[in-house]
């Protein structure tokens, strides 16, 4: 299991893309792109991760045009790499070996909503925002929301989490059945419509968080919610970022269930503030919300006040109208936008870890240390509620002393998580960046169990080849 790998695998041969873009373009005619422009989209990344775009873009449209794409590169051994809305943070759609790139934005159906039983089965290419227009006059809503507008089949791929994560869970909570292309062209049913089962192998977990590396997910069952009675909003400035996180960790142990806790340091409110039009108070702050009855809102929000208080936390500002809510969060959700604002010109490295619950207050406030010992603007914001933050150095890439200082700080960043025994990542996932830290964090034995599954299913290694183990 644990015997030494090849490295990598060859770069598409020349001749074998110029036979597949033949087949290709006969079969999808104009959905084929082979411009640089095209190409380099769909091998952009949001962070310092270097473009390396695929050889060719083809455009699917339905589960069957993506098994027919897969059997043609399976055929000429030409890497397949999964495109959804590209808003990923650590290089997962690029093509270090080339290949076709099969960008699912067309496959926009939402198939089947099931109100009585609270699921709906969507395509790949739906985005959570276009889920949830479609949802709102059935009452339903769907509680994840990273940041972006993200696609749900990247969502899936990436096991994406968001401001919700902490009431209503993450994309291995709220998925119960897959539709898959394997790397062969086959189309597997990894479930069914059940909300439990123990039949088999759990096929459907192991997709989540696969990144593309064992199939392309193109249909997805998702576990629906009802929109709550009421819903609040509020803000609370701390004097430190360890009296906001020892806040949250006693409100957490404390049984309130708080729909969204986010901490945004002093530097991110500063962001914020300029790009959002706020006024924010400028110190370290958290971002609440609360979901339930009127009675049980209320409720919720006074026994969090009297936490806050013992931290010398407050005021405690409630945003009261809808309107005002949206524009909080929509802030919240422009927070790595607005990070950039501070430096203009700069680079984003956004980077996220997450920890054990009782030990947040201890991680975030050493990493600010951190940062300020490394001379570094990176803005703090966290899902703080599960122990999940991330860190978003802004740095000059011109300047190789600045570079190696951030990278030296994502690497402490990160072995610090794992030392407090957290992850490297809690959801912006493995991609290119984070590969070198699986070991460290699974060790050898299990690091060489998901190097068998990947060689078990993908032979040929042509699924997203370069991510997540290296074979």
């Amino acid at each position: 299991m644990n015997a030494p790998l090849a490295s990598g695998r060859p770069r598409a041969a020349e001749a074998a893309i110029a036979a597949l873009s033949s087949e290709l373009s006969q079969r999808f005619g104009d959905r084929v792109a082979t411009s640089a422009t095209v190409r380099e989209q769909h091998g952009h990344t949001l962070t310092w991760v270097k473009n390396q775009p695929p050889d060719l873009v083809v455009y699917a449209r339905t589960t069957e045009e993506v098994s027919e794409i897969v059997k043609l590169c399976s055929g000429n051994d030409v890497p397949v790499i999964a495109f959804g809305t590209g808003t990923s943070l650590e290089g997962h759609i690029n093509a270090p070996y080339g290949g076709v790139s099969i960008d699912l934005s067309l496959m926009k159906r939402i198939i089947a909503v099931h109100e009585e039983d609270l699921d709906c089965v969507v395509e790949a290419g739906v985005t959570r925002k276009e889920l949830n227009e479609s949802l709102r006059d059935k009452g339903l809503f769907f509680p994840i929301d990273p940041g972006a507008d993200a696609s749900i089949g990247g969502m899936v791929a990436t096991r994406a989490s968001g401001t919700n994560a902490v009431r209503y869970g993450t994309m291995k909570d709220v998925v119960l059945a897959l539709t898959v292309v394997l790397p062969n062209g086959e189309i597997v049913k990894t479930a069914s419509r059940a909300k439990k089962s123990s039949a088999g192998y759990d096929l459907t977990r192991l997709m989540i968080g696969s990144e593309g590396t064992l199939g392309i997910i193109t249909e997805i069952t998702l576990k629906l919610n009802g929109i709550p009675e009421a819903i609040s909003a509020g803000i609370c400035p701390f004097p430190s970022v360890k009296a906001a996180c020892d806040a949250v960790i006693m409100t957490i142990q404390s049984g309130i269930p708080v729909a969204r806790i986010e901490l945004l340091d002093e530097v991110q409110v500063r962001a914020v503030n300029l790009h959002s039009k706020l006024t924010l108070p400028e110190s370290p702050l958290l971002l609440l919300e609360f979901h339930g009855t009127d009675t049980g809102v209320q409720e919720q929000a006074e026994r969090f006040g009297e936490i806050a208080v013992e931290f010398e936390g407050g005021p405690f500002e409630w945003a009261t109208k809808p309107e005002e809510r949206s524009r909080l969060w929509q802030a919240r959700h422009d927070a790595y936008w607005a990070a950039k604002g501070l430096r203009p010109g700069a680079q984003s490295v956004a980077t996220d870890v997450c920890v054990p619950i009782s030990r947040l207050a201890e991680c975030v406030d050493e990493t600010k240390r951190d940062i300020l010992e490394s001379g570094l603007i990176a803005p703090i914001v966290g899902h703080v509620g599960d122990g999940n933050f991330h860190v978003q150095p802004l740095v000059n890439t011109d300047d190789p002393a600045e570079i190696a200082a951030c990278e030296a700080f994502v690497d402490r960043l990160v072995r610090r998580a794992v030392a407090m025994e957290g992850t490297c990542t809690g959801e912006h996932g493995v991609g290119q960046k984070k590969m070198k830290y699986l070991e460290l964090e699974h060790g050898p034995a299990a690091l060489g169990l998901m190097r068998v599954l990947k060689q078990a299913i993908d032979p040929h290694n042509i699924m997203n080849p370069g991510k997540i183990v290296a074979l």
